[in-house]
């Protein structure tokens, strides 16, 4: 294996890790459970409110449309060859499927740490969301200050949903 295959391998791995919050060793829809609520749990919000069942909601819409494209013997888990095999190579085929699948959840947790209403979360919000879903601290300030495209301290749908999709495509 050369050392672009090695690192391309590495990256798959660390997305895989990510999305299998459980530690399993497989993506199942109680990985997406479990991190809305560490989500939920990080910034007090109860599951039962309005913000708190969108982010069940967008758990679960990016749940189905990974296992839509990744899940090829339907068990109901993705398991990493899956994932690496069928995913990827599908969202970077087909990008615009990715935001489908991932915009309902990533509105959600932008929403989260949202105490003004305006519908766009914080860097320091995202930060903290990063940080719950397994990103290392440095990677995640990093992350996180990379999307403030205006400078304003905010985070747009549009500029997460293109950043999570470059990162699950491995771009």
């Amino acid at each position: 294996m050369d050392d672009a295959e090695e690192l391309y391998q590495r990256r798959i791995a660390s997305r895989f890790a990510v999305l299998d919050q459980e530690g399993s060793g497989y993506i199942s829809r109680e990985d997406f459970t479990t991190a809305a609520g560490r989500l939920l749990a990080e910034f007090g919000v109860p599951h039962r409110s309005d913000r708190g069942q969108a982010l069940a909601y967008g758990a679960e819409a990016f749940w189905q449309g990974l296992a839509g494209i990744a899940d090829v013997d339907g068990d109901q888990r993705v398991t990493h060859e899956e994932f690496a095999h069928g995913a990827v190579k599908r969202l970077h085929d087909n990008p615009e499927r990715f935001a489908e699948i991932a915009r309902p959840f990533v509105r959600a947790v932008l929403a989260l740490p949202d105490e003004d209403g305006g519908g766009r979360g914080g860097t320091a919000g995202v930060e903290r969301a990063l940080r719950v879903l397994g990103v290392p601290g440095e990677t995640a300030a990093q992350a996180a200050g990379s999307l403030d495209a205006r400078g304003d301290g905010r985070v747009a749908e549009e500029d997460a949903v293109a950043a999570l999709a470059r990162y699950f495509m491995l771009r």
